[in-house]
């Protein structure tokens, strides 16, 4: 019986020994494949072409636009800046905020205007005044697009003064 399990012992040695040395044949088999394959390999050349983008200035949309219409009057500025159109930034009902605002856009290089309504008792604070359409849509997209921070800025809107 010792015999049996020394047999079957030594049997089970050689043949752990026959796996781990076939283990190895095949991984060293499977290394020198995979170094003929990378040796064989086409090389790949990527080509880039360079395209330059210019941007282009978007182009306002002037039928589409909301315009509001009031009979205005000017309670600050001169009355012969006042066109038919002008980009409103601020409506405040007391005229010392609109004065307020008025200083800060004067500052930053605007000839803001104060406008009074009588109908609403509304003063606003236009950044300027144009004689057409097109031109007041193009200064208020200028003037939201200087101060993109600004939720109150970015709330500017055209207004068609009524004679």
């Amino acid at each position: 019986m010792k015999r049996r399990i020394l047999l079957y012992s030594a049997l089970s040695l050689l043949l752990f020994a026959s796996c781990k040395s076939s283990e190895s044949a095949y991984k060293k088999a499977y290394e020198k494949a995979k170094q003929q394959e990378l040796a064989q390999a086409p090389e790949v050349v990527t080509q880039v072409e360079v395209v330059e983008v210019v941007p282009v200035a978007p182009v306002p949309v002037v039928s589409n636009e909301s315009v509001r219409e009031e009979r205005v009057t000017v309670a600050s500025g001169s009355e012969d800046s006042l066109k038919d159109y002008s980009v409103i930034c601020g409506s405040f009902g007391l005229k010392a905020n609109a004065e307020a605002l008025k200083k800060d856009l004067v500052a930053d290089g605007y000839n803001s205007i104060i406008m009074y309504n009588p109908d609403s008792g509304m003063y606003r604070v236009a950044i300027g005044s144009y004689s057409d359409k097109a031109a007041a849509i193009q200064a208020r997209n200028a003037f939201k697009a200087r101060f993109p921070n600004r939720k109150d800025f970015q709330e500017s809107w055209i207004l068609y003064r009524l004679q």
